[in-house]
This record gives C-alpha cells, structure tokens and sequence, in this order.
C-alpha cells in the first residue's frame, strides 16, 4: 500500500483528477480480474495488450483511481494520474517502495537453479529475518514490481528472482532493484537460442552489478565464462561444489561439510548442494549463528514440478520437468542414476537452444553414456531421440516415442513396481500428461 503522494512523488504524475480526502492510501493492481476498492489501477501496455481499454472494467470491479497514458477522465473517477509510460510508472513505484521499506535486498539470477537458490536462501533467512521473495518463478520485470509492492512495511529481507529473455532485462531489474547482495548461479546454454552465443548469455546475467550497492557482494559459481563478463568492482565471491566435502548422498537427502560446519538438506543431488552455498553464506554475512542456517538449509522444500516423488497406479515416478536445459539435465539424471535402483529415465526435448540445439542434445547424450550403465532409457520428440542416439553407441537400452501417449502406454504394459521413474523436459513437452494418463490407465 502506498499514499497518494507518495505515487506523485514517485511516478512524477500530472494529477488530472483528485476529489480525495486526505492522503488516501492504495494498493496497484494491473489486473482488472482482481482488483479491489482499495487498488488504484495500472494499466500495462504490451505488443498486443492495452490495459488502458479495460479502465471501465476496473471501475465495474469497484476500483476509484488509475493511472492513464491520455487525458481522459471517467465522470466516476476519485484520483487518476497520468504519466507517458504506465510500466516505466510501475518500476518507479516499486523502487520508491523498496527504498522506503530498506530491507536487505537480494538479487538472485542465472541460467539455471535460481528459483531453487532463491527457495534455499528464504529458507535459510526467514529463520531470523522477515522475509518476502519472488513468487513461484515469476521474474520479469512486472514479476519484480509485484513482489516489490507485496512487502509489508516491516519486512526485513527482499529476495527478487531475476530472468530475462535478452539483453538490458537484467540491468533494468537491477538498477531499480539496487540489491544489497547478488548471486549468479551460472551462466550456461539456457536460452542461448534467444541470444546466439554463451558470451551474450554470461553478459546478460552479469548485469545484475548494474544496480548492485558498491559496498554490497556479488556471489557466483566459480566459472571462466562468469568471470570474463563480470564488471562489478566490489567484493566478489566465487563458490563450487569444490568447496565442499559431500557426506552423505541418499534419495531425498545430502548430508555435505562446508568450511568446518555440517549441513543437512532433504534433496539429493551435488547441484542443490551447489546452490544451497550463496544461502550459508548470505546467512553468514546477515549475522545468524551456525544452527540458524543449518535448520533454515534442513526445512528447504522443493517447489512444484521440481523433484516430485509420485506413487501411481504402484508405479514410482520422479517428476522434474518443470524446465531443462544441457546443465539441469545432466546435473539432475546424474544424481537420479546415482541414488537409485532399476532406474528408468524419460527425457524430452529441450527448448531454446537455437541453431546449434542438435548439437547440445548430443552433448548430453554422450555426457549420459559416462555415467551408471544400469539404466533403461526413453525418448519423447526428435531432439530428445539424438540423445538416445548417444546413448545407443554406448550400448545403453533406449526407446524413442514421438509423444507423451505412446510412452504412457509402454510404461503401463512394461514397468511394474520394482523400477523408479525419472521424468525430466521443457516445459513445452507437457510431460504432465504422462503422469495423467498413468492415473487414467485406459489410454
């Protein structure tokens, strides 16, 4: 919530309407569908969306104040703003609000694990500190803007998820957000279809130092291609798996040691350990004691579609297919072939490689062929059948489907209850579907 003046001041708004009383305060809302009588409504503007034509519909939902792009002014208006750029408005909002409020603020991004890096280090840092983070993955610019404005006033904490769909997303997110702290969890082939080479990717990430406090700490995994793009002059801190010595390895746990101090958490794989490092140390530097972080990294869960254990129909599935690219791929079937028995791995395709995403598949699939023999793997789609391809050379059993259906269907007629499932696409593949059809059973 924020008062009238404060959006003036904000925004730098020409007020066309004000028969307000007193220094109302309101919520923004660019959503007509969800708006109440205490929102003021900002309409976005996109390629092919104009918010500013559903003005009325918001004043239908009980709305009494906008901000507009034109001069016009609704007979039942209280209060509207116009300023020349509703999203520009939107940034300005949030970032007067952040440096109101003046938490601690975290900017987390990288081309893979930044949603898990930005669950590990709430979870850590919510054990002493009030703390709002980025809902679910929703990390564009507008996704900045809402988590912003949901703080409450007394929030101690800001953790803002940072993504990005080409270059300048990052810098416009970071030089409104102005963190405390950053954390680049890697810079790999993730979208390198939408900027053409794994130089522009690391660029694109590295600009989240844009905004980053001069006194502040730029965390990031210890990789050549980070480093090279990197133009932060403050304190930087590179970690890696490297830095630790793993303990224990079990399905749904990792026990790992880290600078003298054992940590626990209830997932497996090297990467969440990985990624669990910039919350430690986050955790160290906000001032909490070793137990504070040790029960913040052993409460983390992981959010859904990441790693979920299924029991259907008698079969054990492992559902990890909200997203994939050649790094979460690798990193997640090496810690599923390493922990468990009969394993079956279904792999789709993977989306916005670009030119080269032939060749990425095939990278994978000869990255598989190094690892556990023991395993059974299917394919769904042509890209994912080059990594099957691999795979074949290497004398591993594989079968290739061309669709979610013909592989629910193989499943049910071949695999009983001795095997565990691995699941693991972009989420285009909608590998959903084969967890639906095997609860429906008559496909």
């Amino acid at each position: 919530m924020m008062f009238k003046q404060d959006l003036i001041k904000a925004t730098g708004a020409v007020v066309l309407k004000d028969e307000l009383e007193g220094n109302t305060e309101f919520g923004i809302s660019t959503d007509t569908r969800t708006i109440s009588n205490k929102d003021m409504y900002l309409p976005l503007k996109g390629v092919n969306f104009d918010g500013e034509k559903f003005i009325q519909n918001a004043f239908d939902a009980g709305a009494k104040a906008y901000f507009t792009t034109t001069d016009e002014v609704l007979d039942s208006a209280e209060f509207v703003l116009k300023v020349p750029d509703t999203k520009e408005a939107y940034l300005k909002i949030a970032q007067y609000y952040r440096e109101k409020v003046n938490p601690y603020v975290i900017g987390i991004t990288g081309s893979s694990g930044k949603t898990t890096t930005k669950e590990l280090v709430y979870s850590v840092l919510s054990q002493k500190f009030k703390t709002t983070k980025t809902f679910s993955n929703h990390n564009n610019e507008i996704g900045f803007c809402q988590t912003v404005l949901s703080m409450e006033k007394d929030t101690e904490v800001l953790i803002v998820e940072m993504g990005m769909r080409g270059l300048g997303e990052i810098e416009l997110i970071s030089k409104h957000l102005k963190p405390d702290y950053a954390v680049i969890t890697n810079c790999g082939s993730a979208h390198v279809g939408r900027l053409g080479s794994l130089d522009n990717i690391a660029i694109a990430k590295c600009e989240i130092a844009a905004g980053l406090a001069p006194d502040g700490i730029l965390f990031a995994l210890n990789q050549d291609i980070t480093k090279k793009h990197i133009n932060y002059k403050g304190d930087k801190w590179y970690y890696s798996i490297k830095d630790t010595k793993i303990l224990k390895k079990a399905p749904s746990y990792s026990k790992f040691r880290y600078q003298g101090q054992d940590y626990e958490l209830n997932v497996e794989g090297d990467y969440n350990i990985e990624n669990s490092l910039p919350a430690i140390q986050l955790g160290i530097h906000l001032g909490m004691s070793y137990p504070e972080i040790k029960q913040g990294l052993a409460s983390y869960k992981p959010i859904e579609k990441r790693w979920e254990v299924e029991e259907i129909n008698g079969l054990k599935f492992i559902n990890d297919s909200y997203n994939a690219n050649p790094d979460s791929m690798k990193a997640a079937v090496k810690a599923f072939v390493e922990l468990y028995k009969n394993p079956v791995v279904i792999l789709g395709n993977m989306g916005e490689l670009g030119k080269d995403e032939i060749k990425y598949h095939r990278e994978v699939g000869s990255y598989l062929a190094e690892l556990n023999k023991n395993v059974t793997y299917y394919t769904v789609g042509q890209l994912a059948a080059e990594i099957g391809e691999q795979l074949k050379e290497k004398g591993f059993e594989v079968k290739s489907f061309n669709s979610n259906e013909e592989v629910s269907c193989y499943i049910l007629e071949n695999l009983n209850n001795s095997y565990t499932i691995f699941l693991k696409a972009s989420r285009s593949m909608k590998f959903e579907e084969i967890l639906e059809n095997i609860k429906k059973r008559d496909i």
